[in-house]
């Protein structure tokens, strides 16, 4: 094991698993244009999934308040696509393959992730969250990255280094969070094998 570097935290969505509304509403049926714009606007670019990850709003109270707003042959809908997007998870591939690999050569493995308090149910669903030695959730904090303050409680709470650790993650403004802290940052494109290739020359160095 490379000395300085003892732990991988990895983000959720577009990381782990995938997260696509185009295929949350390609599953419940809905292919009209205009209907997926409504869809969008009404739900996944709303202020409310925001609110949902903050831990200000849970899904029953998103589905009970989003209804009305959608036009009638929609509403049936909402149910799936706020409360159960997750049936099934979409692994990202050949992630579950690296992370065993990292928990079995010894690093410790985390999760920082903004997600809604739903988490709790689809977390153990996801076929690498049994390596995970501990996890933060934006909706259980009350705190969304990119603010440095969820990071602090991830590196407190499990007593972990800043400097010891690489960090994972999709978005920009995320990975410069982690950078700003100390963190080894690498923002995620979708390749598992560039990842891996960055891990492997990081630990080698």
């Amino acid at each position: 094991m490379k000395e300085n570097i003892r732990n991988i935290i990895f983000d959720m969505g577009k990381v782990l698993i995938g997260f696509d509304p185009e295929i949350f509403m390609d599953r419940a049926g809905i292919f009209d244009p205009a209907d997926r714009k409504i869809i969008r606007r009404e739900i996944y670019d709303s202020p409310r999934w925001t609110a949902m990850d903050q831990g200000d709003l849970d899904e029953k109270e998103m589905i009970r308040i989003v209804k009305p707003v959608l036009p009638e042959h929609l509403r049936n809908h909402a149910d799936y696509l706020i409360g159960r997007w997750f049936e099934p998870i979409i692994p990202v591939e050949g992630m579950e393959e690296l992370v065993c690999e990292l928990k079995e050569r010894g690093y410790g493995i985390y999760l920082l992730s903004n997600a809604s308090v739903m988490q709790k149910v689809y977390w153990p669903t996801i076929l690498c969250a049994k390596y995970f030695d501990g996890t933060v959730v934006s909706a259980d904090e009350h705190v969304m990255k990119p603010d440095e303050k969820i990071y602090t409680i991830l590196l407190e709470r499990y007593g972990l280094k800043a400097s010891e650790c690489i960090y994972i993650d999709d978005r920009e403004e995320n990975v410069s969070t982690a950078g700003r802290l100390g963190m080894c940052p690498y923002q995620f494109d979708g390749d598992v094998r560039k990842l891996r290739a960055f891990i492997e020359k990081l630990l080698s160095e």
